[in-house]
């Protein structure tokens, strides 16, 4: 009896809902304790067959100026030449290069993070954490990321020492991202 055959590839395109998406991190403090933020503005949008992962790209670009840590004079200064330098690198890119899927609905998507004009692969660790109908109809689906990337690979590199030595901001910095993305027809 001949195989069945193959079922069209069903690709669509999802544009992220900043109202329930948000791109943050964690870093550490002092040493002994993180601070988190997000970018409140941002455009993302992936393209993906939710029956097989492997096909899904994924791209975003944030607004360097939309950090928020809750605490306008730290804002400030991240926004500043000392770390991102907003002003003359005004936004953060990522572009999906490839996907690797792990079991169910969870896959490993790797990409190019550009942060300052450096360029650096990342590996997030990813699920698709369903689909559903939307609340103002179309389909939405939503996603859950994180990485881990070291600051000081794309030149955020300022620090100060606490009076025991150990450094004010740690290296790396977890990615933590949560999405949902709104089906485009």
């Amino acid at each position: 009896m001949p195989d069945p055959p193959a079922r069209p590839a069903e690709r669509a395109t999802y544009v992220f809902d900043k109202a329930h998406s948000q791109i943050g991190f964690r870093v550490r403090h002092l040493g002994i304790s993180n601070v988190t933020g997000a970018f409140r503005d941002f455009e993302a949008q992936v393209v993906f067959d939710k029956d097989d992962l492997s096909t899904l790209e994924a791209s975003a670009t944030i607004d360097v100026a939309s950090i928020d840590t809750g605490i306008e004079r730290r804002d400030n200064h991240l926004r500043s030449a000392d770390f991102f330098d907003a002003e003359t690198y005004p936004t953060i890119t990522f572009q999906s290069t490839g996907v690797e899927e792990i079991d169910g609905n969870r896959f490993k998507l790797r990409g190019d993070l550009t942060i300052k004009d450096v360029t650096k692969p990342v590996v997030l660790d990813a699920e698709l954490l369903g689909t559903a109908p939307g609340m103002r109809g179309g389909e939405v689906a939503a996603f859950s990321a994180t990485g881990v990337i070291n600051r000081f690979d794309y030149g955020l590199t300022w620090n100060n020492l606490t009076e025991a030595g150990g450094i004010v901001v740690g290296e790396e910095v977890t990615l933590l991202i949560e999405l949902e993305a709104v089906r485009q027809e």
